[in-house]
């Protein structure tokens, strides 16, 4: 039948169309590309003219980004879904996971594999009732103790806990003795609470398993790396604040007679007697068996030592001592001799701290903790801060607690 003229022809593009829309999505791909270069650059340009430090841009850096910045997100579209696919198969596979013992340490480790991805809770093995355990709807009972090996087929368990107690060394011997014709990974869950405030790590020791139960962290390249912040860090700090220290010692000398330098004695690395240096800022220089800490309406501060005290700058000194290896910029404050062998029979590991050199600042002193420790519970509120920078120390974490000095400095939190 023929076509009236007035009937428009249907859109059915031919191949050659198909091809010039392809071309034409590819060419707005890659002039996206260069446009989110383009548009980059001059953000850059602006806010060096925004903030008067355009100076600092250098040519040839912004030439090479307007050149590589379309190529690096052109690639990175066009291989989006192979480097998906990779990571697909480099992600690890789902492991279905099961736990000996129902007690009060396999309950806790229940809640660290519930923030373990890529594993699914499959259930408790206890000789106990359910109801006696009083276990919720998500901790299905799956048999008695006794039953773990010939269960692991049937659930298809990939990796089993045990968290029997440590005294039960025969039945974990007997479980093993079963597990052993497996193919299910398993894992031992000491009880951590019996090393009460230690941190423990198991590691290798000449091809010999030991749990590392109190250590400095300090050894080998860390201790080189901690000593080489102290003594670049260190070094840098005493020159930039020694025209202040300079001042700081007239002031001292003109406002109370008495010395300028304070010294006393403290307790540094593994418990040695150290001599750490202050600015004075008391009229009294206590150094005996027994001292009574600074309060904030305390009539012994001098007017410029209530000063210094505030903004901690009675500290400086101390930067003599980190170059000295006595002290170290970073770590548990040091306490008076008199305060430690106080605190060390009342608060259980009070003693782990001397496992590090002191510091002029602390992961406890930037949360706060500063001043005053009028009660045993403010006192082990900072002991605990100083286990946790013992047990998670980097140099990453050391950097850190020096930016965060400064402002809680000014802040001035307790400090009296």
């Amino acid at each position: 039948m023929d076509r009236r003229p007035d009937q428009e022809e249907p859109l059915s593009p031919s191949v050659n169309d198909a091809a010039v829309v392809g071309a034409m999505h590819a060419a707005a791909r890659r002039t996206s590309h260069a446009g989110w270069g383009l548009a980059s650059a001059i953000a850059l340009l602006m806010l060096g003219l925004a903030t008067r430090e355009l100076g600092w841009l250098n040519p040839a850096v912004m030439i090479g980004w307007l050149c590589f910045a379309p190529v690096a997100v052109h690639f990175g579209f066009r291989f989006r879904k192979d480097v998906a696919a990779v990571l697909a198969i480099a992600a690890p596979p789902e492991r279905r996971s099961v736990i000996v013992c129902a007690n009060s340490l396999g309950r806790q480790f229940r809640a660290t594999l519930s923030r373990l991805p890529g594993t699914t809770f499959c259930g408790f093995f206890d000789d106990r009732a359910t109801e006696r355990l009083g276990l919720g709807r998500d901790e299905p009972l799956l048999a008695p103790i006794d039953g773990v090996a010939r269960c692991l087929e049937e659930q298809r368990i990939d990796v089993v806990y045990i968290a029997l107690p440590m005294s039960s060394q025969s039945r974990t011997a007997e479980l093993l003795a079963r597990l052993k014709d497996t193919t299910a990974s398993i894992y031992f869950v000491p009880d951590a609470s019996l090393f009460g405030p230690f941190r423990p790590h198991v590691e290798m020791l000449a091809g010999t398993p030991v749990v590392r139960v109190c250590e400095t962290p300090f050894l080998g390249a860390s201790g080189l790396v901690k000593r080489a912040e102290d003594l670049v860090l260190g070094t840098l700090a005493l020159l930039l604040s020694m025209p202040f220290m300079l001042l700081i010692g007239a002031a001292v000398k003109l406002d109370s007679p008495g010395p300028v330098i304070f010294r006393q004695r403290r307790h540094g690395l593994d418990g040695r007697e150290i001599v750490v240096y202050k600015f004075r800022t008391m009229k009294v220089l206590e150094d005996g068996p027994e001292l009574r800490q600074a309060r904030s309406d305390d009539e012994r501060i001098t007017r410029v030592g209530a000063f210094l005290r505030r903004y901690s700058l009675d500290e400086l000194p101390q930067l003599f001592n980190v170059l000295q290896g006595r002290m170290s910029l970073v770590g548990p404050r040091p306490h008076a001799v008199a305060h430690t062998e106080l605190y060390r029979k009342l608060i259980n590991g009070y003693m782990i701290r001397h496992k590090v050199r002191p510091g002029i600042t602390g992961w406890a002193q930037v949360n706060g903790l500063r001043g005053e420790t009028e009660s045993v519970e403010k006192m082990r509120a900072r002991i605990e801060y100083d286990l946790a920078y013992l047990s998670d120390w980097s140099l990453a974490f050391d950097l850190a607690i020096l930016a965060r000095t400064p402002w809680e400095v000014v802040r001035g939190r307790n400090a009296h």
